[in-house]
């Protein structure tokens, strides 16, 4: 079942809260009174007697608790929140967001929609807007992350248009989450500013990486890519700066019409100049945003870049480069590209076709967007 991380349906029994609050969710009705104040009490059936002192009480089913503040009915929308979750809840709007759920190893931060990039294929929009309250209640919510998170993505728009923000922002990370792995998604073009990229690496944390799109050998086909020139330039700065600062870079290449024709030239420039690069992923497109509105334009099936992209591939390999294939199906792709396929997809929007029943690698397979679902490969069959 699909999630939606942002949900409304939620209807307030008894509430004494007129503005959004971040909270964590419990399903443990002995929690210790000091860490009550944080935490939303999740319950699934009727409790005996109520504990006092929790931020307030989530309801699976209405069980007529008229002496509580703070007390919301959960709809069915909100059918995945589990103990460790944190939420924000807006009582206004009758609305639930997911901010990080302790089941899921797709745990993503939006930061900001403001982007100094305009890619064809965006799958989020920029809005120049302030957005920086984003920011805000992401300060709120890391502490209360359980230490055992394993994954953490920052994701914008552009994060590093928060400037001394997303430093703020890494710092906490650090403090609050040292043994969690933040990956974070930036175009790089900022960081062509040595002493930002300087800042970023005096953060020191122990498992960062900084996955950076280059799309291809030649600026100005990049440039186009992303609406903007100059990108190019500022973009391999902006990496070279980072590794100068010992912070972990990974290479993205999205797979679409307009990237496809260079795609073996552009990986004979990563092994000829970027080879200190700690990975590169060759990315499927993901159908939505300027991706949905520019399909019939950057759309290419997968089944007609299979020699492009194993030329790609073999060439980083000899390089000694470490190398993913992002956002594919096995059965769509050439089955010596099997071994760099990866499960990309974020659980909560990953979806398998009517197809794909009873394939027996579908465990092992990456799947579908589920926005991807009425543009696929003509290759698409289950292994029998």
């Amino acid at each position: 079942m699909l999630v939606k991380l942002s949900a409304r349906g939620l209807r307030a029994l008894s509430s004494t809260s007129h503005t959004p609050f971040i909270a964590r969710v419990s399903e443990d009705l002995a929690l210790s009174e000091p860490e009550r104040a944080n935490n939303l009490l999740l319950l699934s059936a009727d409790a005996p007697e109520l504990p006092l002192g929790f931020r307030g009480y989530l309801l699976r089913r209405g069980m007529g608790i008229a002496d509580r503040k703070d007390v919301y009915l959960l709809g069915s929308e909100h059918h995945y929140l589990r103990n460790g979750d944190v939420v924000r809840i807006d009582p206004a709007r009758g609305s639930v967001s997911a901010l990080y759920r302790a089941a899921s190893r797709s745990n993503t931060f939006l930061v900001t929609e403001r982007c100094d990039n305009f890619c064809l294929m965006c799958s989020q929009p920029p809005k120049d807007h302030d957005d920086s309250w984003l920011v805000d209640d992401l300060e709120q919510a890391i502490p209360l992350i359980s230490s055992e998170a394993t994954e953490i993505g920052i994701t914008g728009g552009e994060p590093a248009l928060l400037g001394e923000r997303l430093v703020q922002l890494l710092v906490l990370l650090r403090r609050c989450l040292p043994r969690t792995s933040v990956h974070v998604l930036s175009n790089g073009r900022r960081f062509a500013d040595g002493g930002f990229a300087r800042c970023i690496g005096d953060v020191k944390h122990p498992d960062l990486m900084f996955g950076i799109p280059l799309y291809s050998d030649l600026p100005e086909e990049h440039d186009y890519v992303v609406q903007a020139r100059g990108a190019f330039d500022e973009t391999v700065r902006g990496i070279l700066n980072l590794k100068r600062r010992r912070v972990r870079v990974e290479l993205r290449f999205v797979i679409h019409r307009e990237t496809v024709v260079r795609m073996p030239e552009f990986a004979r420039f990563v092994a000829r100049n970027l080879t200190f690069v700690d990975h590169v992923a060759f990315m499927g497109l993901e159908p939505v945003g300027f991706a949905k509105a520019n399909l019939e334009a950057l759309w290419i099936d997968p089944v007609d870049y299979q020699s492009a992209l194993g030329e790609a591939v073999m060439t980083l390999e000899r390089a000694g480069l470490m190398t993913s294939i992002y956002n594919h199906q096995l059965c769509a792709l050439d089955p010596r590209l099997h071994r760099f396929a990866r499960k990309s997809i974020s659980d909560w929007k990953n979806v398998y076709l009517e197809a794909c029943e009873g394939c027996r690698r579908k465990d092992d397979c990456g799947g579908f967007f589920a926005s991807a679902t009425v543009k696929r490969s003509r290759g698409i069959v289950a292994y029998t």
